[in-house]
């Protein structure tokens, strides 16, 4: 017999371009993958995945079961749906991803909060370097900062983000001036490499003179946000970083805004949620939590009417 678990990891599997990504987005190992895998085709008794050097593929079987099963636990889940608005109750599983920083700051708090107010929910909340990876069937929701690739979800804001070049006072002190963004060539720059983003192309706008691109050589580089963070805090360099991660900072002048006149592309918190006739009463009600958390921009009132 298959299972509705069976049909839930075998949607995962389907999504992911690889064994190692399925066992990241199912938070188990390979090993686990491949054992689970082969225990499921020795039980429909048919092969349902082909591995290859080009990634995963499917069987004419395995696609069967990926599309009949999506099919199925969309059913079992409407149904769910059906009963849980007789008894105005809020029930059964919702899958997050959020970036790192961001969801350890702000969406987890959420999470906690949704649970508690609807304790019949189980959620699983998945953080990432690259969330935007994250977009499939298997996602209800997939929070996200900067640039967008081209996706058929809708994406709806949350809250308004800028990012701002910024480094500590004790860097600015022993290093020549930033008057351009050109200088910037010239001084010690950290990356955070996220998103596949060219992060090494800093982008600059202003209101009255023409836009600058400079390529910058970084001296270090993270994909973890708080470490890149903590480097400029220890005056290791210059940061280009989302207000929501450094507005305590500049507040407090552990960092200090370079070039206010030339400000980089904004990065809008953003949700990506599927069409809204196939979206769940659950996903819906989370984004009301989630968009109400951050409806005061509170990174912005770390910070007074600065912004």
């Amino acid at each position: 017999m298959i299972t509705t678990e069976d049909l839930t990891f075998f949607r995962v599997l389907a999504a992911s371009p690889s064994l190692a990504e399925a066992a990241r987005n199912l938070n188990v190992t390979p090993p686990a993958v491949t054992q689970r895998l082969r225990a499921l085709e020795e039980r429909v008794g048919v092969k349902l995945i082909e591995r290859s050097s080009r990634g995963l593929n499917l069987t004419d079987e395995g696609e069967m079961i990926a599309t009949e099963g999506v099919e199925i636990i969309n059913a079992i889940e409407a149904l769910s749906e059906r009963l849980a608005s007789r008894t105005s109750q809020i029930r059964g599983h919702l899958r997050v991803a959020a970036p790192y920083g961001f969801g350890r700051r702000y969406v987890s708090p959420v999470v906690e909060a949704f649970v508690r107010a609807h304790p019949a929910m189980t959620v699983t909340l998945e953080l990432s370097d690259s969330p935007i990876r994250q977009v499939s069937e298997s996602w209800d929701i997939v929070v996200h900062i900067g640039a967008l690739p081209e996706s058929d979800r809708l994406v709806t804001t949350l809250a308004p983000n800028r990012r701002i070049l910024c480094a500590a006072p004790a860097y600015l002190e022993g290093h020549p001036p930033i008057v351009t963004p050109d200088d910037l060539i010239a001084h010690r720059c950290l990356a955070l490499r996220e998103n596949n983003e060219d992060v090494t192309l800093w982008r600059f706008m202003h209101a009255d003179k023409e836009r600058m691109t400079v390529r910058v050589h970084p001296a270090m580089s993270s994909n973890d946000g708080e470490i890149v963070r903590d480097w400029a805090l220890a005056g290791l360099g210059v940061i280009v970083r989302s207000e929501w991660d450094v507005a305590g900072d500049l507040a407090a002048g552990r960092l200090v805004e370079i070039l206010p006149d030339w400000a980089p592309p904004a990065a809008d918190v953003v949700a990506l949620l599927h069409a809204r006739h196939g979206r769940s009463g659950r996903t819906n009600a989370f984004l009301q939590t989630l968009r109400a958390a951050l409806a005061s921009v509170p990174w912005r009132a770390d910070r007074g009417s600065g912004f």
